[in-house]
């Protein structure tokens, strides 16, 4: 395990679809995805509840990532530094809207999303059954998204009161 970012980078989901999409169709948000943590589950001492902690950590990375973000950003305009309307720390808000956006994205209970670990082991279904199912999750995610937009507009509103939240206690 490392928290080198570069071990992640898939060639494929990291750089050749963003830059394709950046390319040939802007206007749209562009997306890509990276490749997963290894983890070994025969290292858990407890399977079920290592499996949901493991599942956890990104989201909660993103949580903590976009709490630090929105206090450097309560610093920078706290600070007597003159900056410009345009200049990059007005931008920092928005990037940690992204980080809880990816946080709460992630905790949808479709494979391969950390979510679905956790509904896994919160009902108890085996390993095979999940395995079935993750087996198209991909294209069951591609179908939500179409689908059901309502799903992301969801998404969008508890992100945003999460960075609502976050400012009311960095007293923005």
């Amino acid at each position: 395990m490392t928290i080198n970012p570069i071990v992640h980078i898939d060639p494929i989901g990291t750089v050749l679809i963003p830059l394709a999409i950046f390319f040939f169709n802007p206007g749209i948000a562009i997306f890509g995805w990276a490749k997963p943590v290894p983890v070994n589950p025969s290292n858990y001492g407890n399977r079920k509840r290592d499996d949901i902690f493991v599942s956890m950590a990104g989201p909660a990375m993103n949580v903590i990532l976009a709490v630090v973000i929105m206090a450097v950003y309560r610093l920078a305009i706290e600070l007597p530094i003159d900056v410009g309307p345009d200049a990059v720390v007005h931008k920092l808000g928005l990037v940690a809207f992204i980080s809880m956006i990816l946080c709460v994205f992630n905790l949808i209970p479709i494979p391969p999303l950390d979510g679905s670990h956790v509904l896994r082991q919160v009902i108890g279904m085996s390993e095979e059954t999940y395995m079935q199912i993750a087996q198209y999750g991909f294209i069951i995610l591609l179908l939500a998204i179409n689908l059901f937009p309502q799903l992301f507009q969801i998404v969008g509103s508890v992100s945003l009161g999460a960075i609502q939240l976050f400012q009311k206690i960095l007293m923005f």
